[in-house]
């Protein structure tokens, strides 16, 4: 599958509230952009999140599986929002400077009120809040905000290719699908080449947060994203995307109108997460022309168009995990008939999902949803 899938190792929110500086939510199934107004005061004080991935998968994606290079993304799935939302809002993504620690505290943990201790990353502090390690100064390439004279809230770079922005509105679904793939290639350099600024960076994940969150005065109002901690599908995923088609065909017998049947030879109900398919599809007119021949036209290879591609489906929650996307989901052909790869690992495990195919020919674009289902178990 040229689509392949990566869920975060660890992601929390901190919070700038005064009450909840020192605050860890490690554990916490959704992460919180939000604007809470002062207990003790009129001001407004945002929250942001952080999320990484884990250098051994991106390493093994790059290194093992990409070819022709690659795009990236990343997805995150809005499970809850305020009725008070802004008309339109810019929500930013850089890569941090600072590892941090997750912690395994939730939002009730309240160093505030009951005294307990962070054991992981907050607004204050990288580590927890036992060592109380701030975040880094700030150097060339990098910024920061600050509490007071404090510096707090994350360290992260900044400038053309550490930078991701997406735009969204109250008529908007809420998700985010941020375009990361110059922020992974520095990752990647730092990772295979030990590129250092401004060409590779280690890679400490990301921070994601409200355009000019530090000087917000009348917006108070929040979305939530499912955190990798959630039970459903719907964790962030950072996508990896690239080209594994070849469209080679041992004939001309290429399928470019009319009514066909389409079908997988090899598809079956169960995969295991570590197994990587290759699915061959069966294609044929619906109504041949009549002509006298001395074998089946069952035996015949034909083709779908170049211009063919493959989408996933989630089968119960109908999202769709894999778009039709006209670069990076082709369909490819050999000398014996259309195909293409799954790699069963980046899909969600106790699931079923619906392949669905679509041909562009002389009759426009043509969809083929017959009920191909399977099952990604353990």
């Amino acid at each position: 599958m040229a689509y392949y899938f990566l869920f975060p190792e660890k992601d929390t929110t901190i919070y700038s509230h005064p009450y909840r500086t020192d605050l860890n939510t490690g554990k916490v199934e959704t992460l919180a952009l939000t604007t809470e107004v002062g207990n003790d005061n009129n001001n407004y004080y945002s929250s942001r999140f952080l999320l990484k991935f884990k250098d051994s998968e991106i390493k093994d994606v790059i290194s093992n599986r990409v070819s022709n290079g690659f795009s990236s993304s990343l997805k995150l799935y809005a499970t809850e929002y305020s009725n008070n939302l802004p008309n339109s809002q810019n929500i930013e993504l850089y890569p941090l400077v600072d590892n941090w620690n997750n912690g395994t505290q939730r939002y009730i943990d309240h160093p505030y009120f009951s005294g307990v201790v962070s054991d992981g990353a907050s607004y204050l502090y990288k580590d927890n809040g036992t060592t109380k390690t701030s975040w880094s100064n700030i150097s060339t390439g990098t910024t920061a905000s600050y509490t007071g004279s404090t510096l707090a809230g994350g360290t992260w770079y900044t400038g053309s290719g550490f930078e991701s922005t997406q735009s969204i509105a109250i008529v908007d679904n809420f998700d985010l699908n941020f375009e990361v793939t110059e922020q992974v290639k520095k990752f990647s350099s730092s990772l295979f080449t030990s590129q250092t600024y401004p060409n590779g960076i280690a890679n400490n994940g990301f921070i994601i947060k409200r355009e000019n969150d530090v000087d917000l005065t009348t917006d108070k109002s929040t979305i939530k994203y499912f955190s990798v901690d959630t039970h459903t599908i719907f964790s962030p995923t950072l996508v990896i995307k690239w080209d594994d088609s070849s469209y080679v065909t041992s004939s001309n017998d290429i399928l470019n109108s009319g009514k066909i049947q389409l079908n997988f030879s090899n598809l079956k109900q169960e995969y295991k997460q570590s197994e990587e398919p290759l699915l061959r599809l069966n294609c044929r007119e619906q109504y041949p022309t009549r002509t006298f021949t001395t074998s089946s036209d069952f035996l015949k290879v034909n083709y779908l168009n170049p211009t063919s591609y493959y989408s996933i489906e989630d089968y119960t929650s109908k999202e769709v995990i894999v778009p039709f996307d006209t670069e990076f989901t082709k369909l490819s052909a050999d000398n014996e008939g259309m195909f293409f790869k799954l790699n069963m690992q980046g899909l969600q495990p106790e699931r079923y999902y619906r392949l669905i195919i679509r041909h562009d020919n002389n009759d426009g674009i043509n969809i083929y949803d017959d009920n191909y289902y399977f099952k990604v178990v353990r």
